[in-house]
């Protein structure tokens, strides 16, 4: 918690209480969902924790695209300028997140070249950038998200200045992925030993030796087996709820899964997921994986690009209810559906299908395997939309981030 909050942070709490609340304030449930509401009001993803070559393998982005999606930490916003869309609306709750990705599309724009830009955002964590913000960013950016980052934390030190202490340790996956290591450093383990892997077939040893054995330890069980605990990942009590497929599972078994998963089913130098997870930034000299949109060969497009996306925050729905008829084609929403509660679904399928072209398709990921869509958003809605399984089951296969159950496309049928 920050000691000046913002009137954008507080405006914006509102917004995801109607998200995420679905109990009575006196509720067991209902307390959790407002102490999640109050920790998502900051800083959650400093990076985003989808992977964007699978999404833009899914969505098959021409030049004629209008695409839709949830904010989050940015980088597949800019990402998916890389493979040049007509238009980007990025529509996020969370006042933290808009001001990162307005800071993000600045810098895109105003800083002089890819090492610059690659400074500030892939290494993030020297005094230099602090500078960069003040004499070229600051002077580009709109009177609150200069005040968001001219803010001060408890520390004393303005936001700006995580930027010169390592961004990805920020942030409330910073702080869990943080703790994740102390934990499992206590147990007995240190999740950073897969780096040192040469190859897969190492850092499925290493995994097997330090790591599994730290997901029977009673305590981690014990602590995974509250709510709250997942709060850092962004998970409210309704999706941690469906990860453990409402009690079937103990969440240290998924997480076990999951995080077997983010170790060893890709090659470390092909993941940025596992590089950020295991050792807690990207390669400080730029050669390792990194997102799309920090590698060096797309800086020019996504320089050139950048002012096609339009950052806007308010709700899904409420966004989607004042855009015209037929006017978009992509749709990303993350994770988002696990929070939802039928009518809300529906609301938001009724204006996805309203605004939606023929063609159009729409992305999402699950805690769960399944598509969480059927028997829930009506049939004369969804029946307008084709589920692409196969599809679905091959792109899930291919996702680095490893951290959800299911990847799902559906296509607006002619």
């Amino acid at each position: 918690m920050t000691s000046n909050t913002t009137a954008l942070e507080r405006s914006s709490t509102d917004l995801l209480s109607d998200a995420v609340h679905q109990h009575g304030r006196l509720t067991v449930r209902g307390s959790l969902e407002r102490a999640f509401t109050f920790a998502f009001r900051s800083m959650v993803y400093a990076q985003i924790w989808e992977d964007p070559e699978v999404d833009m393998q899914a969505l098959e982005i021409t030049p004629q695209s209008r695409i839709m999606t949830i904010a989050s930490g940015g980088c597949n916003i800019l990402s998916y300028l890389t493979a040049n869309p007509a238009q980007i609306y990025a529509v996020d709750l969370n006042a933290t997140h808009v001001a990162l990705v307005k800071l993000k599309l600045a810098a895109a724009q105003h800083l002089p070249d890819h090492a610059t830009f690659f400074q500030f955002f892939g290494n993030a964590k020297t005094k230099a950038n602090i500078s960069l913000y003040d004499n070229v960013l600051a002077p580009k950016l709109d009177a609150e998200t200069r005040a968001y980052w001219e803010g001060r934390e408890v520390s004393g030190r303005r936001r700006i200045n995580r930027f010169s202490r390592n961004l990805y340790k920020f942030g409330l996956l910073g702080r869990f992925i943080t703790a994740g290591h102390v934990m499992g450093r206590s147990l007995g383990g240190n999740p950073a030993i897969i780096m040192t892997a040469k190859n897969r077939e190492e850092q499925i040893a290493l995994f097997d030796k330090h790591l599994a054995p730290l997901f029977d330890k009673r305590m981690l069980k014990w602590v995974t087996s509250h709510r709250a605990s997942l709060f850092g990942l962004g998970i409210p009590p309704a999706q941690y709820d469906a990860l453990c497929d409402h009690g079937k599972l103990q969440m240290a078994d998924v997480l076990h899964e999951r995080v077997r998963r983010l170790a060893t089913d890709f090659d470390l130098k092909d993941n940025y997921f596992a590089w950020q997870a295991f050792g807690r930034g990207y390669a400080q000299d730029g050669k390792g994986p990194l997102p799309p949109y920090l590698q060096k060969e797309n800086f020019a497009a996504v320089k050139i690009r950048a002012p096609r996306a339009s950052i806007v925050k308010e709700s899904l729905i409420t966004f989607l209810e004042q855009q015209p008829a037929e006017s978009l084609d992509r749709y990303i929403l993350l994770d988002a559906q696990d929070w939802m509660d039928d009518d809300t679904l529906n609301a938001l399928w009724r204006e996805i299908t309203r605004t939606s072209r023929t063609g159009a398709r729409v992305i999402f990921r699950t805690a769960g395997r399944d598509t969480i869509l059927p028997g829930r958003v009506l049939a004369t809605t969804l029946g307008q939309w084709q589920y692409q399984a196969e599809r679905s089951a091959e792109l899930h296969t291919k996702d680095r981030s490893a951290i959800y159950g299911g990847f799902h496309l559906y296509t607006k049928a002619a």
